[in-house]
């Protein structure tokens, strides 16, 4: 049985282009078969009750996917490669190919929009959707205006760019983990873990109530540290090969990962678990803050689904 494909989502624009390296990239490390896809949105479809325009061009003389043909052929070394054109709304389209894939690679804007946007709205809508895990690939140069943090310790290592992955230490996802250790044991390279801990602590009282106990910052760090290495164990055991080194932060996570991201190869953010009074899919705050600023390419990770 074959593996399911990584897709690559091209549009003709050149973010979609260095999406597409990315994703072939990505193909030969997992030795999984590569999609390229190009969806079609046209004005008639904005009616629910009219038909597609007849005569439309099929994958093989579509105008999107003619140069993309062209510009793998005569490579050597490609994994097999099929193409796939398909009807509607893009941000619709694109998350139903992520059924099929175990991965979905797409630039973080396409050919239409504002060109002063960060994130285009079928990149948001296929990071939030997709039933598997969604690689944003951001315009090169992108200046997240933090310094670079931990490049040092790649360097050191002699891994080049590594992967970067957040815990939440109050609730770990573990898809998340899992993505990012065999991400990190596929690229042969080291792995940062951040785990931040809010601090300063704010404290609210009400008029009458006693201060609380000062708290010891170092001992938050330590027992955050604690559990994040608890919640690493398992996949440290499943991928001994990668390299995970656990980093404990004060404050915003977001801020953190986003610096981490100039000297990463890759950062994982998990998507956002469905929650009893929000059901629909959604992201987190911290989540939409790394796909906006990061200036690596963000992997971002659907949850385990619930047992039944």
């Amino acid at each position: 049985m074959s593996p399911q494909p990584v897709v690559a989502a091209v549009d003709g624009s050149d973010d979609s282009l260095r999406a597409l390296e990315w994703a072939l990239d990505a193909a030969h490390r997992r030795e999984a078969p590569l999609r390229v896809a190009h969806v079609r949105q046209y004005a008639l479809w904005g009616r629910p009750d009219a038909a597609a325009p007849a005569g439309l061009p099929t994958a093989e003389d579509d105008p999107v996917l003619g140069p993309v043909r062209g510009r793998l052929e005569g490579r050597t070394d490609l994994p097999a490669v099929d193409f796939v054109a398909l009807d509607g709304a893009p941000g619709a389209v694109l998350p139903e190919l992520g059924a099929m894939a175990q991965l979905l690679v797409l630039g973080s804007r396409g050919r239409g929009g504002f060109t002063s946007l960060l994130l285009g709205s079928n990149s948001l809508a296929a990071a939030r959707d997709a039933e598997c895990p969604v690689v944003v690939v951001p315009r090169p140069g992108r200046d997240t205006g933090m310094p670079a943090e931990g490049a040092e310790d790649d360097e050191a290592a002699g891994t080049g760019p590594g992967v970067v992955v957040g815990v939440n230490v109050d609730s770990p996802d573990e898809a998340t983990l899992a993505f990012a250790f065999r991400e990190a044991a596929l690229r042969g390279a080291g792995l940062r873990v951040l785990a931040a801990y809010p601090w300063p602590l704010q404290t609210w009282m009400l008029p009458g109530e006693m201060p609380a106990p000062q708290i010891d910052r170092s001992a938050v760090e330590h027992e955050t540290r604690v559990l994040a290495d608890g919640f690493l164990a398992p996949h440290r055991e499943r991928h001994p090969e990668a390299t995970a080194e656990i980093r404990v932060l004060p404050g915003d996570a977001a801020g953190h990962l986003v610096a981490a991201s100039e000297s990463a190869g890759l950062v994982v953010v998990g998507r956002h678990r469905r929650r009893l009074l929000a059901p629909a899919r959604m992201m987190g705050s911290v989540t939409q803050a790394v796909l906006l600023h990061a200036a690596s390419p963000v992997a971002v990770v659907p949850p385990t689904p619930p047992q039944e």
